[in-house]
């Protein structure tokens, strides 16, 4: 089927995008969450040229789930929406539509919401929708610091859509032996990459340091960006009272900035809607293959630590969709909120670490900001000002949910579409479904051997030495803590660890892994 034949209904086109970052503004006199998302929608339909006409005939509006209402840690203390995004659409002053979306958490929900939004014009269903996120939590910080009371609650007349129910990422297991942050597992995850190529610790550093600069060069150019200093792959390096680890093997600099105020907003019409409000063809970004996808739901399950079968397949799938290969995209984003999420996508992707085109549109979670579940919205927003400054130019947004858990990939061209879209990805949850999974020792004793391994830093230095671990006897995988001991926390990051002999044993509900004398 040709584009002419297509029915100009059901074809889905990015008309409007908007963004706001306030790194200023006093917490007197700072945005809450939703008015940053406000500012960034109207912006949105400003980019759009049709303005407040295509807001006010918006059929439906997707609010990304804020942190407060993701992450236990990161509740607000000044109250919360019933209904974001009921409250953004009185804010536009449009009529709230029927469809009112407050999906599930993570960072792959802005790709997943606008493929959803892209789909149902597709099927009719839609005709003008908006997704939009943002946060407010550098505003909140020095509110709590400062003894401020700011008050962002506010009252609905009904609850959203949530579309599925918010499911933990950690077991209780994990939980339990402190592993409920973000920060364990990707640094858990990022030791058993460096153990599956075979690099040293130190080795490994440099090399995290080195792909992360790359991230801070493009911030550094972006004034959107709330690091742009531009830290060079040695002072990214290096440890120090104002780069100290967060959990080994990553420093502050080299992992996402949450504390940040930042809002995006994307708006997405049929073509005919697009027609009808006079929309300029320069303005006009179709989403070419998109695709969605999980791994095994928590990471101690997973076989292969050092893999993601999500990333893989999601990729390959949105690629196809859009008739491209990686070789054809001119533009890349993928999820930067730690550099073991970037350095897994360069190997299921096949992706060198210094491809020329670099990784990043917008400088990257820990550089242009961490903006919670909500980056993946700028980075589209980015990617449609990348591809309409480059006509007939592709661009792939990879967004990462979870602990490398769930995958959403979008390819974005101003070329109009050749087919109707699509997003039929089912089969691809089915295949990654039938990979086998692993049961753990859950009181495991005896000899054992490191299997992966990070260390926890607090204020005063290494708090935490968490460990995935095989038992000699039986191959069994378990997960433990090591004692708390200062030696023992200097060991694991000055020597080799990784496939360090030990003993493990089950004390007052928790396993414990000693490792063998030195």
């Amino acid at each position: 089927m040709t584009h002419a034949a297509l029915d100009p209904h059901r074809v889905p086109v990015i008309v409007g995008v908007g963004q706001v970052t306030d790194v200023r503004s006093s917490p007197q006199t700072a945005r809450s969450p939703i008015d940053l998302i406000r500012d960034a929608a109207l912006q949105a339909a400003g980019d759009s040229g049709a303005g407040r006409h295509l807001l006010r005939g918006l059929d439906s509006i997707t609010v990304i789930r804020l942190f407060g209402d993701s992450v236990p840690r990161f509740q607000s203390p000044f109250g919360t929406l019933r209904n974001a995004p009921w409250s953004l659409a009185r804010r536009l002053g449009v009529d709230a539509p029927r469809d009112l979306v407050y999906p599930p958490m993570g960072g792959d929900s802005p790709q997943l919401m606008l493929t959803r939004a892209c789909a149902r014009i597709a099927r009719g269903e839609s005709q003008a929708a908006l997704i939009a996120g943002g946060e407010a939590l550098r505003t909140e910080l020095a509110a709590r610091r400062a003894g401020l009371q700011l008050d962002w609650r506010e009252e609905a007349p009904e609850d959203p859509d949530t579309l599925a129910p918010v499911r933990s990422m950690y077991s209780e297991e994990e939980a339990a032996h402190g592993m409920r942050s973000a920060i364990a597992m990707y640094a858990l995850i990022g030791q058993a990459l460096r153990g599956a190529e075979g690099q040293g610790v130190e080795a490994y550093r440099r090399a995290s340091a080195e792909l992360v600069a790359r991230f801070a060069a493009v911030a550094r150019d972006n004034p959107l960006a709330t690091r742009r200093d531009g830290f060079s792959a040695e002072q990214l390096a290096t440890v120090s009272p104002q780069n100290p680890y967060v959990g080994f093997p990553y420093t502050r600099l080299m992992v996402a900035s949450a504390y940040i105020d930042q809002a995006a907003a994307l708006l997405v019409v049929s073509q005919a809607r697009a027609d009808e409000l006079g929309i300029a063809p320069d303005r006009r970004v179709y989403l070419h293959g998109a695709a969605h996808a999980h791994d095994a739901w928590f990471v101690s399950e997973r076989v292969h630590l050092d893999r993601s079968p999500a990333m893989r397949l999601t990729a390959r799938h949105a690629l196809a969709q859009a008739g491209r290969g990686l070789q054809d995209l001119a533009f890349l984003d993928l999820y930067s909120c730690f550099p073991s999420a970037v350095q897994m996508a360069c190997k299921e992707l096949g992706l060198a670490p210094d491809d020329p085109r670099g990784f990043t549109v917008t400088g990257g979670l820990a550089f242009f900001g961490g903006p919670g579940n909500n980056y993946a919205t700028h980075a589209i927003a980015e990617m449609v000002q990348r591809v309409r400054a480059k006509p007939g130019s592709y661009g792939m947004v990879g967004a990462n949910g979870g602990l490398v858990t769930k995958q959403a990939v979008g390819i974005y061209s101003t070329a109009p579409p050749r087919h109707p879209f699509e997003c039929e990805d089912a089969a691809l949850q089915a295949e990654i479904d039938r990979e086998p999974t692993l049961r753990l020792a859950r009181t495991p004793s005896g000899e054992a051997t490191i299997e992966t391994y990070a260390v926890l830093h607090g204020r005063d230095g290494p708090e935490t030495g968490l460990v995935f671990g095989r038992l000699n006897s039986t191959g069994e995988r378990f997960i433990a803590n090591t004692p708390r001991n200062a030696e023992v926390f200097e060991r694991l990051e000055r020597t080799e660890a990784l496939g360090l002999r030990g003993h493990v044993r089950t004390e007052e509900g928790l396993n414990v892994f000693t490792p063998e004398a030195a």
